[in-house]
């Protein structure tokens, strides 16, 4: 079969995987798409009923496959993995999930050598390093989705209680994709003007300023729990997540993205997975770019370093 480019791999046909997949399409974000799951018939399924609307999109050609016909792919997507179950400890899911890295990673380096991996399964920094060990690959070329997702839930927030348009407010989630990440208040703006000095102009909070900001925050963090809880999963926010990363990839963009890469000597935290801002192009990670946090941004980053490196420990990595 010829390469149609950009060519795009799949692995998991899950929720996340078949939301990016959608995503991908109706964004014109790739010629061709290849599908790939432990369950070939679901794959097959999923590649027919996505290919039916090839009238109303860009063309591209949706397929189902195996790992050769991942071959010669400029970005391959993991997003196969399982969830964590009822009385599962974080290591034992993370014990699980590189099981199936183990399966996946090296049979999508052998097809396609110079694709860039972007990593999607929870939890994300630890596989993404994981991944990043596996494969024998520059670091630069393993990317982890990071706090994209959360970041664009906290300027969905942040839109909502200031009544101003989310596209139009530059804050970020840094650190772990998990319980111990962080918002940039110092950093945060809305239409060039820092967030502290908007908040001045507005003064919608008034006296509750710190109390509404903390909960605005715990709403991003925790927001994933709430979809779970009365949905079961969480796909549409990662996935569109996923195609905006795609195009920095496969666009060549040098978007500037908090996705999830290895960190050396960053605040004197090194061989570590974790999100701050990156430049983003063909290449995967162009420039890792050094924040100046304050003393309680410092603080949270050191201590998500800690907890995402005490996981990995745990589970003999």
């Amino acid at each position: 079969m010829s390469k149609l480019s950009p060519k795009v791999s799949i692995i998991g046909c899950g929720n996340v995987g078949m939301r990016y997949a959608y995503s991908m399409i109706i964004k014109g974000a790739a010629r061709e798409l290849v599908l790939v799951d432990y369950n070939k018939k679901k794959a097959e399924g999923e590649a027919m009923d996505l290919s039916h609307g090839a009238p109303y999109v860009s063309p591209v050609k949706i397929y189902a496959g195996d790992y050769k016909d991942t071959a010669n792919s400029d970005l391959v997507v993991i997003t196969a993995g399982r969830g964590q179950k009822p009385g599962e400890t974080r290591i034992d899911l993370v014990k699980g999930n590189a099981e199936i890295l183990k399966s996946i990673v090296p049979q999508a380096v052998k097809y396609s050598p110079k694709a860039i991996i972007l990593v999607a399964s929870n939890p994300v920094d630890i596989l993404s390093y994981i991944t990043y060990r596996i494969s024998g690959k520059p670091a630069n070329e393993v990317i982890g989705s990071g706090t994209v997702l959360d970041s664009a839930r906290f300027r969905y927030l942040l839109g909502k209680h200031c009544n101003i348009d989310s596209r139009s407010i530059h804050a970020l989630i840094l650190g772990e994709h998990g319980d111990t990440e962080f918002p940039m208040w110092s950093s945060a703006m809305i239409g060039g003007v820092l967030f502290k000095d908007y908040c001045k102009a507005c003064n919608k909070c008034g006296k509750d300023k710190k109390e509404i900001l903390e909960e605005i925050f715990e709403d991003v963090r925790d927001s994933a729990y709430e979809i779970i809880e009365k949905k079961g999963e969480t796909s549409y926010g990662i996935g569109l997540s996923l195609t905006k990363i795609s195009n920095a990839v496969l666009k060549d963009e040098n978007s500037i993205l908090p996705v999830s890469s290895l960190l050396e000597n960053y605040h004197g935290v090194s061989n570590l997975y974790l999100s701050i801002p990156a430049v983003v192009h063909k290449t995967g990670i162009r420039q890792i770019l050094k924040v100046d946090f304050n003393e309680t941004e410092l603080k949270a980053f050191r201590n998500s370093a800690q907890e995402v490196k005490k996981v990995i420990k745990a589970s003999g990595f």
